[in-house]
């Protein structure tokens, strides 16, 4: 099972370069084309609806996303909504319907892919590790924690050097030759998704799993519950961080200065806890950390007011919330992959991208009119709070949801499960 993982975490790193390259290019198509400063934010605002809506319409589809032939027809639809932007630029007839539609049709293919390809990866590790335990010699080597935090670092690894290459491309070829080249590379992605089976080793879609409600899995597992909601919260925080800090910018006389050095400072710290994530994932308390890293990064947001405007204090306060943040969202992974499986893995895994990656979209949407309200520092602190309150409350409501399981067992049955986790311990440290 190495292979396709090794697979899919390279398609992973493709497609997210590919994506961050695009974003520089494609709101210079729009301005160019439409003339209109509105219109350079079309893709990237309606591309957020599917994200927001994919619990209603896609639960039927996810559970068939078990493949990397099924994920491959997907990766074909965001190759069409990718390319509807410079086939209309060929023809001159790039507008707000063209931006629209684009954004929609990639929109749903992202919001299907990020979640079913995160599953695919614990199945197979999963599989994999099965099969060593079987004697079948099909270990891939690692846990699904370990593997979904390699996943995690191509993608942010991503961040660092896509955005200055493609304002360099810009430069050297042009906004509209990128985004064809966005297309091909999803394209060749798609073609490379084909080598990866199914879990159970069927290359094709199979049998299509019955369907597993977002809002009962998380009934069903409180403390993958709780995890969500916490990077969900700081999601939609987000905003005080990247709103707030270009604000302050331009309130002490430097635009841009503050908000450059506080996202260098936390991209540079959180690609070093991504090198480091994959390799201690498994000795992490799992909730702990998926909730604690949040309180971390709320005192670093809460800290930065404090420290403006230097330069050097905003990148080293910021550093510390992104050193933090990579092993929160590995630990929620691995909880994720480990309480869960097969429809329901998928169920979580989308709703861990809805509640974060939509959360981040709703707060920069609404966090505009907040600074304005209350001011760019004291959203900052508030937002910094907030995030401290939601830890400390999650970690109170995990502590009773342990104490009403072991009550719920009995001394001697939590003996014996404690007995089963060590040995489980030993035998996958080998």
């Amino acid at each position: 099972m190495r292979r396709p993982l090794l697979i899919l975490t390279a398609i992973t790193f493709l497609t997210w370069v590919g994506a961050r390259i695009t974003a520089v290019a494609l709101p210079l198509v729009a301005l160019a084309e439409t003339g209109e400063a509105w219109a350079t934010g079309l893709v990237g605002g309606m591309s957020g609806l599917p994200l927001l809506t994919v619990g209603w319409w896609g639960r039927g589809l996810r559970e068939r996303l078990v493949s990397g032939r099924a994920l491959a027809v997907v990766m074909l639809v965001q190759v069409a909504g990718l390319a509807i932007v410079p086939v209309a630029a060929l023809v001159g007839q790039v507008g707000a319907v063209s931006l629209c539609a684009s954004g929609l049709v990639t929109g749903v293919a992202g919001a299907l892919l990020g979640p079913a390809e995160r599953a695919l990866v614990a199945d197979l590790a999963d599989a994999g590790r099965h099969g060593a335990a079987a004697g079948r010699g099909e270990g891939a080597g690692a846990t699904a924690a370990r593997w979904l935090a390699w996943q995690d670092l191509a993608h942010r690894v991503s961040m660092i050097f896509a955005p200055p290459l493609g304002a360099w491309l810009v430069v050297a070829w042009g906004a509209e030759p990128l985004l064809w080249c966005q297309a091909a590379v999803v394209l060749v992605a798609a073609g490379a998704m084909l080598g990866v089976p199914r879990a159970d080793g069927v290359r094709g879609a199979g049998n299509v799993e019955r369907t597993a409600r977002a809002l009962a899995v998380l009934r069903a597992h409180p403390q993958v519950a709780v995890g969500i909601v916490a990077a969900g919260v700081g999601g939609v925080c987000w905003f005080g961080f990247s709103l707030g800090l270009a604000v302050l910018g331009v309130e002490h006389g430097m635009p841009g200065a503050l908000i450059a050095a506080g996202m260098s400072g936390y991209g540079a710290t959180s690609v070093a806890a991504s090198l480091a994530a994959p390799l201690v994932v498994d000795r992490l308390p799992r909730l702990a950390t998926a909730v604690g890293t949040w309180a971390v990064l709320g005192l670093s947001f809460a800290a930065l007011p404090a420290v403006v405007p230097s330069v050097a204090g905003v990148a080293l306060v910021a550093a510390v919330g992104g050193l933090a943040t990579p092993f929160g969202i590995a630990a929620l992974n691995a909880l994720i992959s480990e309480q869960t499986s097969g429809a329901e893995r998928r169920a979580a895994f989308t709703a861990e991208t809805v509640l974060h990656s939509g959360g981040a979209s709703l707060g920069l949407l609404v966090g505009g009119a907040v600074i304005g309200w209350v001011g760019a520092g004291p959203a900052l602190v508030a937002t910094g709070v907030v995030q401290v309150a939601v830890a400390v409350v999650g970690m109170g409501a995990a502590r009773r949801l342990r104490d009403r399981s072991r009550r719920a067992v009995g001394p001697t049955d939590a003996l014996q499960g404690r007995a089963q986790v060590v040995r489980e311990g030993v035998d996958a440290a080998g």
